[in-house]
């Protein structure tokens, strides 16, 4: 799907544990100036229902399984994050939805701005307009 993937992050396993480094503007693809991660959300529950007209961000699931459903006017894709060195890229203007988040799910998420209410279109039917204009 445009303006979003799968990355892959290099794990280091031994016999102490594992290690997965993550560099902002090395192993990212931008510069990390936010970060939050989302817990004790029920597996009925469905949160994000928006989208970012500037931000950039990569979501980890750090423990347990989450799906996160994309959108563009043109494409839908649907993606299962678990706890392993994946992480999803999310660029601006792409529809994001989570769910069926798994007991204890740890939902990471690297953002390349700080919070800002303006930046975000939290209504569907106005999403689809100013994303048709863009893709």
């Amino acid at each position: 799907m445009l303006n979003s993937g799968i990355m892959k992050f290099k794990r280091v396993e031994g016999k102490y544990g594992n290690l997965v480094p993550i560099e902002g503007g090395r192993d990212i693809p931008f510069d990390i100036k936010r970060i939050y991660y989302i817990t004790d959300v029920e597996s009925d529950i469905a949160r994000g229902f928006h989208s970012h007209r500037m931000l950039h961000q990569v979501l980890l699931c750090l423990n347990g399984e989450v799906k996160i459903k994309l959108k563009t006017p043109f494409e839908e894709e649907v993606i299962q994050l678990k706890n392993d060195s994946r992480g999803l890229y999310i660029g601006p203007m792409i529809w994001r939805e989570m769910y069926d988040f798994s007991e204890n799910a740890v939902l990471l998420v690297l953002a390349s701005d700080n919070y800002s209410e303006d930046d975000y279109i939290r209504n569907y039917d106005f999403y689809l307009d100013e994303a048709n204009k863009l893709f």
